[in-house]
């Protein structure tokens, strides 16, 4: 039994059974069921379900944005106004890229033969999503995997379930088999079983590096297909000739998104030394302006840490960090788990602070000599997946983000993401691709199917294909 927190108060919401892990077999083996019926629908078919699921999502607008407010203790208006509208869009564009998964006539490649390439779904996927975007996380690993014929048996983080759950409850509403798309809830254990479990095809993973590693071994008995979005420690790398109360705003803004905990926040910003000092007091002032509160209080910016051991592991980098404080730096007195947003400047590059993946509202400026050390600095964790660019210079921006190792690059700006757009990393970030059409990819197989239709004269008329 898990007891759920509520992490702007303090407060018990109530409890949800561990699933034991002859259920979780059971989940697989009514995943498989739904299978066998689903991956032979239509294109069509598939597409009109997933389109009355973003229809139901949308109607049941409020009772999500209190499960996933209760259970994250974000502000409702970033969830009700920004994340939910965008995973009902991503549904939606799902939905149109099951119709257009297709495979290639390749032509004649054998003498008296036409091959065709199809692609087709993998079969069970086994999903693992993180507690700190428990909604659109689900969406992210549900939608393609089901656009492409699959049935998902998903787990969500053991803090945050609710969302997770009424999704299934729609989908089922929306007119897809039973069992189709089935939740099972629990820590690590439960996870463990999903993954080696022999009716699983494929394991999808949001979550750590170390989470990524751990299911990975678990994976290989089994040889499944793998697709992992981790951790990252993004870059923001600002020139001279950067507008600094843009960059300040932007970098800030990605910096505290949910609190920071984001894979994708702007964790590390680099400055040109020679508008080092003015830069930090832009970062400075951005920083001082954003508002920690209540969920529910409109004007609130950002809420609360997932829990209090998070909120005393963010402090504990904070407290060990090279550098000075330029702001923050401390928990906020009072109910819940609230920490001020912070700024750091002067650390060094190969401190911790830099390195490590904090998972809070935490910034860390450092500044540089030239373009080379930008981009050696910028490359030089064990991460992969975002950066910024910060500058004026068109050519500059496409050259250094070019000689980025990252799975996305901003211009100008940090964070916005489209349905159209892949989103995944390289290195200790993980591989694959959630979002646009190559998710859907990710979640099918290609085919090869060679159809005879002339005899040969000879057998030596035959070329090796």
């Amino acid at each position: 039994m898990t007891t759920l927190i509520n992490p702007a108060d303090g407060r018990t919401i109530g409890d949800v059974p561990d699933t034991a892990a002859e259920d979780v077999a059971g989940a697989v083996q009514t995943a498989r069921e739904a299978f066998e019926q689903w991956r032979d629908a239509t294109p069509g078919e598939r597409a009109r379900v997933l389109l009355r699921l973003a229809d139901l999502v949308e109607g049941d607008a409020d009772e999500l944005t209190r499960l996933e407010v209760a259970e994250t203790g974000k502000p409702a208006a970033v969830f009700r106004d920004g994340e939910l509208p965008f995973a009902i869009d991503n549904l939606r564009f799902f939905a149109g890229a099951a119709r257009s998964l297709e495979g290639t006539g390749a032509g004649v490649l054998s003498k008296g033969y036409t091959s065709v390439l199809v692609r087709r779904p993998i079969g069970v996927v086994g999903s693992i999503s993180p507690w700190n975007f428990p909604f659109i996380m689900a969406v992210w690993k549900a939608g393609p995997a089901l656009a492409a014929g699959n049935a998902v048996v998903i787990k969500p983080a053991p803090r945050t379930p609710g969302t997770t759950l009424r999704l299934a409850e729609l989908f089922a509403a929306a007119g897809a088999p039973d069992g189709l798309l089935q939740v099972v809830t629990g820590g690590a254990d439960v996870g463990q079983a999903l993954v080696t479990d022999p009716g699983v095809d494929m394991v999808s993973v949001t979550g750590s590096t170390e989470t990524g590693r751990a299911v990975m071994r678990g994976a290989v008995d089994g040889l499944k297909r793998v697709h992992l979005e981790l951790g990252g420690k993004a870059p923001a790398l600002v020139f001279e000739d950067a507008t600094l109360e843009d960059m300040a705003a932007g970098v800030v803004m990605g910096a505290t998104y949910n609190t920071g905990q984001d894979c994708t926040a702007a964790t590390r910003v680099y400055i040109d030394r020679s508008r080092y000092g003015e830069a930090v007091e832009a970062l400075r002032d951005a920083v001082s302006r954003v508002r920690p509160g209540d969920p529910w209080d409109e004007g609130a910016d950002i809420g609360p840490l997932i829990s209090a051991a998070h909120r005393d592991r963010v402090h504990g980098f904070v407290s060990r960090a090279s550098g000075r404080i330029v702001w923050g730096g401390t928990p906020i007195d009072g109910p819940g788990f609230y920490y001020s947003p912070t700024l750091i400047a002067d650390a060094d590059q190969s401190s911790e602070i830099v390195q490590s993946e904090i998972f809070g509202p935490v910034l860390v400026a450092v500044p540089f000599d030239g373009e080379d050390e930008a981009v050696r600095f910028a490359n030089d964790t064990p991460y992969g997946l975002a950066s910024s660019v910060w500058s004026a210079d068109v050519s500059r921006a496409l050259r250094v983000s070019h000689r980025l190792d990252v799975g996305v690059t901003w211009v100008n700006d940090h964070l916005p993401i489209a349905s159209e757009a892949p989103h995944g990393g390289v290195k200790g970030s993980g591989f694959g691709k959630d979002m646009s059409q190559e998710a859907v990819q990710e979640y099918s197989v290609t085919r090869h199917l060679m159809i005879k239709h002339a005899a040969p004269q000879a057998r030596d008329s035959f070329r090796p294909a």
